[in-house]
């Protein structure tokens, strides 16, 4: 059994490698590669994509299976997890008919080029073709791999394994209404927030160089990583070893840049932070992407937009950014956590953020559903906003065109941004109660606490449990929604006087 272990181990790795090959191409195309080189790189994209087909599905795969699985009851913790793991890529993969596969990844190639025009442009009718096919491979997709309840759980499962329809349907409810009393308390108050210094100018060199200022603070490694610059910020793992992270600048918004920053640095230092011992296994990567997020946004905006977090920092910002140094603290705190609903999602303030997922969400379960098509996602998309958010776009590039997860089929990928509040939420409670003076330190610019807190409770177990199973390992707890919304109320409450 050692022996096939081992043989299972370095089977994994060679699917690694060429998964990481794809990640580079991919990185590649969103950052470096010319405008004319794209088509010929998602025709590599979609061999290298093939070949990991090819590994995942073989009959020496199969074979491996077959061995371990009267002996998953005689293995540890990390080598019944890898299995299990192994086994459930199998399943799913080889569900799928490689030509089928290869097509879809062609697809995605070219959707990606389409949504980006058509994002420069502002017109949804050149992206929207390339949408249809997308949506129809994924629901071919579903076929193959099967359901129990709703078509969308499917999808779901790709990234929150374990998740349904139905406790989401929960769960967003309830934070749903918790946020919308919230904000209907909020326009109702006099507090007034002034912004206009956040739109002045600030260089693009400046916001680089203090945004990594930020990411050593936090702990992010520069040594196993980098930061780009791409369209639609993200975060790309080569390896604990390598670990890429992307943002996009604007001269006339200090607040864009630099969170995203933060928030794709909370995602390099989870994968940093993965033990070599899980390399070649299939676990050396985050629990989920809900899991993933709860990282990004628990230093995005649980941290990033604390008062205790700025304590240290603001000097430091005021003295690279002379927009900054005649603002007061307390006018800088109350103009990066400024309440007003918004049309595109990445700008959202923390509090409506999730009312943009849900809007996300709903119209992911009815497009999969055939309760509504491509043609009618202008309409859909702008009525929501006005139903939840009391805003409508005025054009497709801040609608219906403003996000590229549909492009590349990450279809079910959207509620893990609001999974993750929930999550952090219920984290920041058992941090407080395990490390109680957190917020001292923080003030001190000395994070190393909060770093090692997760390091130890999240990102050493990898892609060992499932993301339900170390919630509740960290906690003590299932989900649930409880702890952000307390954490909102008691927030905004005190920035709006409420």
């Amino acid at each position: 059994m050692k022996e096939k272990l081992s043989e299972l181990k370095d089977y994994i790795k060679n699917i690694d490698h060429v998964e990481q090959a794809v990640a580079l191409v991919y990185w590649d195309m969103r950052t470096t590669a010319p405008k004319k080189a794209l088509e010929q790189r998602g025709e590599l994209l979609a061999y290298l994509s093939a070949e990991a087909y090819k590994l995942k599905t073989s009959d020496a795969a199969k074979e491996l299976i077959e061995y371990f699985g009267p002996l998953m009851g005689k293995l540890d913790l990390v080598d019944k997890a890898m299995v299990e793991k192994f086994k459930k890529n199998y399943d799913e993969v080889k569900k799928i008919p490689q030509d089928r596969f290869r097509e879809f990844m062609l697809a995605t190639a070219k959707s990606e080029v389409a949504w980006e025009e058509a994002k420069e442009k502002s017109d949804y009718e050149i992206f929207k073709p390339h949408l249809k096919k997308i949506i129809d491979f994924k629901k071919e997709f579903i076929e193959y791999k099967g359901y129990n309840e709703n078509k969308y759980d499917a999808l779901l499962d790709d990234f929150e394994e374990g998740i349904t329809v139905s406790k989401l349907d929960n769960v967003f409810s309830e934070l749903r209404d918790a946020i919308v009393d919230l904000l209907d308390r909020i326009k109702a108050s006099d507090i007034k927030i002034n912004t206009e210094f956040m739109k002045d100018n600030y260089s693009k060199k400046e916001q680089d160089k203090f945004g990594r200022f930020v990411l050593g603070i936090m702990g992010y490694d520069f040594e196993a990583g980098r930061l780009d610059e791409s369209v639609h910020p993200f975060t790309l793992n080569i390896g604990n070893k390598d670990v890429r992270l992307t943002t996009h600048y604007y001269e006339n918004d200090l607040k864009s840049a630099l969170f995203s920053t933060i928030h794709e640095g909370g995602h390099g230092i989870y994968e940093q932070n993965i033990p070599d011992e899980l390399l070649g296994t299939g676990l050396a990567a985050g629990a989920s992407m809900g899991i993933h997020e709860s990282q990004s946004r628990f230093y995005e905006n649980i941290l990033g937009r604390s008062t205790d977090f700025w304590t240290y920092l603001y000097p430091y910002a005021q003295d690279s950014f002379p927009g900054l140094k005649n603002i007061r603290f307390n006018d800088f705190y109350k103009a990066i956590n400024f309440v007003e609903p918004s049309l595109i999602r990445t700008e959202a303030d923390e509090l409506t953020y999730s009312l943009h997922i849900i809007i996300r969400y709903e119209i992911e379960k009815d497009l999969i559903n055939d309760k509504i098509t491509v043609d009618d996602l202008p309409k859909v998309w702008a009525e929501k906003y006005k139903e939840y958010l009391g805003v409508e776009p005025s054009s497709d590039s801040e609608g219906v065109l403003q996000d590229m997860h549909w492009s590349d089929g990450s279809f079910g990928y959207f509620p893990s941004y609001a999974l993750g509040n929930l999550y952090g939420a219920q984290m920041l409670n058992k941090l407080k109660s395990d490390v109680p003076n957190i917020y001292e330190e923080l003030q001190k610019g000395n994070m190393k606490p909060i770093y090692e807190w997760l390091k130890d409770n999240v990102h050493r177990y990898g892609a060992i449990y499932k993301p339900a199973e170390l919630i509740y390992k960290v906690t003590g707890e299932e989900l649930t929604a409880k702890y952000f919304i307390d954490y909102l109320r008691e927030k905004y409450s005190r920035i709006y006087e409420l």
